[in-house]
């Protein structure tokens, strides 16, 4: 039999799952540095999020003061909010969130006098073109190199040699082609 001067703590399963817990976050501390170095290089992928309308300055444009409410629809859209506790009031929100571009929110609210349109507030508001504009994702390409070559670059090159003309046949005399269509019985 053999006798250990020492007592072996981590002898017990519940010693040797602790062990395994301590070196597992050990790892996980190492992973966070290591993805701390990647971050310039590696961008996840975020989904883009678009909620609400959007209203622009020629849709705005479009309303006239007292209009009812079924052309402001019609115009505008359905609302986005339409409170039960403020029935004269609609809101219109619209934010838009991409990756590698700014996120855009804007927000206009109508208000009505009964079934007529009373008064509109409103965020600055691109017009079409420019909202049709902002959407697009802005390319960046490397700086072009320069095509030129050296006097010594197109030395090494030998001069092409000129390809000699190959003559084309000439058809003599009526040419035929066969039929488009079969013959008709």
């Amino acid at each position: 039999m053999t006798y250990f001067p020492f007592s072996c703590r981590f002898a017990t399963p519940f010693g040797l799952g602790f062990a395994a817990l301590a070196l597992a976050l050990g790892g996980c501390s190492s992973l966070d540095r290591a993805s701390a170095k990647v971050a310039g290089v590696v961008n996840p992928y975020s989904i883009e999020i678009v909620q609400g309308n959007v209203v622009t300055r020629e849709q705005l444009a479009a309303l006239p003061k007292g209009a009812p409410r079924a052309q402001v629809q019609a115009i505008l859209g359905t609302p986005l909010l339409m409170s039960p506790f403020h029935a004269q009031r609609w809101d219109y929100a619209f934010t838009i969130k991409r990756q590698g571009m700014a996120p855009q929110s804007r927000h206009v609210t109508v208000v009505f006098n009964g079934d007529r349109l009373e008064s509109i507030d409103a965020d600055t508001l691109p017009s079409e073109a420019d909202f049709v504009g902002s959407l697009r994702t802005p390319v960046v390409l490397p700086a072009a190199k320069p095509l030129e070559a050296s006097a010594e670059a197109l030395a090494k090159f030998p001069a092409p040699k000129p390809v000699p003309a190959l003559p084309v046949p000439v058809p003599t005399g009526a040419v035929s082609y066969p039929p488009l269509e079969p013959a008709a019985k």
